[in-house]
């Protein structure tokens, strides 16, 4: 008898894609970088550098740093702005065969509205990733941080576009919900949680910071457990979809982020030491998902219960 197919498509809001493993804006370059090592076709979704309105030079090298367990950096949004985007990138992109999903970023609100219009109804475009988090920026984070500065944004650029609406939020944050809840409420799709976490590397001879602009964004393993509970208490908090993101990069990482509630994964740091990481994840959900007992993905999403663990095990009597 042969073994029931397993549906991997997934519903982001009004998003519909083929599959849950999607790529992290800022590690995947505009996609052209990785035709070679990846089947574009095969992904749920790319999502490309964080444009913004004009052009941004980033910060000041050195920009990346390697640590114990993932990666500091300090990008600052480094692009050739939206117009270079649409004439250049934008024509390649709609011809990937995998919806695109754009990440905006913009000094205040009016550059998102801006941002939002002129991307409004453009071939290739599925949806807008609002990039509120991003902490390597002056202002990067101040409205992922304030509930009310986070719903002002997202109703201002809902009113903006027809566009499915992606909020990206920020752990660096005392209550993570409660913006998420701000983001939904004001007309946001889904939640992608989370940015990098702010981070230091120093080196202690120089007594300098090792990275140019100082502090920076800590991406990678070290950020998962982080990433889960910020998941977990966001879909907790919402009704509209979850995007897990931090520190995945293998089938297990993927599978703890559905049950803790993801309805869909960001693959980031990993395409940097792992160019063919969402592919073997690709190969390997649907017997992940079997495993379970369960014939689509989506109804592993949010299973998780956080009761008490069972320390004992079932082969062991338990002393009275």
């Amino acid at each position: 008898m042969n073994e029931p197919a397993i549906d991997l498509s997934v519903a982001i809001g009004r998003l519909r894609l083929a599959n849950p493993i999607l790529v992290a804006s800022g590690t995947f370059g505009y996609a052209r970088e990785m035709e070679h090592l990846v089947d574009l076709k095969r992904l749920g979704a790319i999502i490309p550098k964080t444009i913004t309105p004009l052009p941004r030079a980033g910060n000041a090298p050195p920009r990346t740093v390697e640590t114990a367990a993932g990666m500091l950096n300090s990008i600052g949004l480094d692009n050739d702005g939206v117009e270079a985007f649409i004439s250049h990138h934008l024509p390649y992109l709609a011809g990937v065969g995998t919806p695109v999903i754009v990440s905006i970023a913009g000094h205040d609100q009016g550059e998102f509205v801006e941002l939002a219009r002129r991307l409004d109804g453009l071939r290739g475009v599925a949806a807008l990733e609002l990039n509120i988090s991003c902490p390597n920026v002056s202002g990067g984070v101040d409205f992922g941080v304030d509930p009310l500065q986070c719903g002002q944004l997202v109703e201002r650029v809902r009113n903006a576009t027809q566009l499915p609406l992606l909020a990206k939020l920020t752990p660096n944050v005392t209550n993570i919900a409660l913006v998420a809840k701000a983001a939904a409420d004001a007309g946001a799709d889904a939640i992608s949680a989370i940015n990098t976490c702010l981070g230091l590397g120093v080196d202690w001879r120089r007594k300098r910071p090792r990275l140019g602009a100082g502090m920076g964004g800590l991406s990678g393993p070290a950020i998962k457990p982080i990433a889960l509970r910020a998941v977990y208490q966001v879909a907790q908090a919402v009704s509209v979809p979850v995007i897990g993101i931090g520190g995945i990069a293998t089938l297990d990482d993927c599978m703890e982020f559905f049950v803790a509630g993801a309805s869909a994964v960001q693959i980031g740091t990993a395409n940097f030491y792992n160019p063919q990481a969402t592919m073997s994840l690709l190969d390997g959900l649907p017997a992940a998902v079997a495993e379970l007992g369960a014939t689509n993905i989506r109804d592993i999403v949010g299973t998780l219960s956080l009761g008490k663990p069972d320390l004992h095990c079932p082969s062991e009597p338990t002393a009275h």
